[in-house]
């Protein structure tokens, strides 16, 4: 199968016709969900998706372990290369890894501003035009408001689309019928795309469902799920 079969046939595509096309850049997706439900594996498979249609992602990973998203990177692809019979699979992900930058911060130590000014320096004077950024276990419930005005604020201004993987890290937090956390309250204004993801045990699948999208508050199904076993989003 060749890179526009598998992207026409995406499962990403019916993710993005529920969101009205796709996220756009500007915007900030989050993806909320208990701890280990999967998140990673979704924003992996978005920047594949990504990747393949010869955009630019940089991966920013708080979790402190570089070589782990790379295993991610490899695993996901080769479970999509696998599953499509994808030709000259080898070539194909040496071209993805020309286009993708992965980056780690610690957000204990490092401040948004600082995070971000890395990011500008990259795209500005690095000559790494990013169509999208992807930020990896970042706290954002552990973040002020502003914080996440300033992301919202980066992304318009480089015109980039911002997706961010959510587990709440205080105690006795209550999540919502689709996945949501409580403590994502207080960011949900700032946000322009939230989707929650939780395990169903009937289907051994996990549901991910759109909460927010745009100023529409609405519980959206996306049609789409992840699979535990493969860690691939499957129609």
């Amino acid at each position: 199968m060749q890179v526009s079969e598998i992207i026409k046939l995406s499962p990403i595509r019916v993710f993005e016709d529920v969101i009205d096309g796709g996220l756009g850049r500007g915007n900030v997706g989050v993806l909320a969900s208990r701890r280990g439900v999967g998140k990673t594996a979704c924003l992996v498979h978005l920047a594949i998706d990504k990747l393949l249609r010869e955009e630019h992602v940089v991966h920013v990973s708080f979790n402190g372990n570089v070589e782990h998203v790379l295993n991610w990177y490899k695993e996901v692809f080769r479970e999509i290369s696998e599953y499509k019979s994808l030709d000259d699979a080898f070539d194909v992900y040496n071209t993805l890894r020309r286009n993708r930058v992965v980056m780690n911060f610690s957000q204990e130590d490092v401040s948004v501003d600082k995070i971000l000014a890395s990011l500008t320096t990259l795209i500005e004077q690095g000559s790494f035009k990013a169509d999208a950024v992807l930020f990896d276990g970042y706290k954002l419930t552990l973040a002020s408001a502003d914080d996440v005005k300033k992301i919202k604020v980066f992304a318009e201004k480089m015109n980039v689309e911002i997706w961010c993987s959510v587990s709440p890290v205080r105690l006795n937090v209550e999540f919502d019928d689709y996945g949501i956390p409580n403590s994502m309250l207080p960011y949900v204004d700032s946000i322009d795309v939230l989707c929650g993801l939780k395990y169903n045990e009937g289907d051994s699948k996990v549901i991910m469902t759109v909460v927010k999208d745009g100023d529409k508050r609405i519980a959206k199904p996306t049609g789409v799920a992840l699979d535990p076993k493969t860690m691939l989003v499957s129609k």
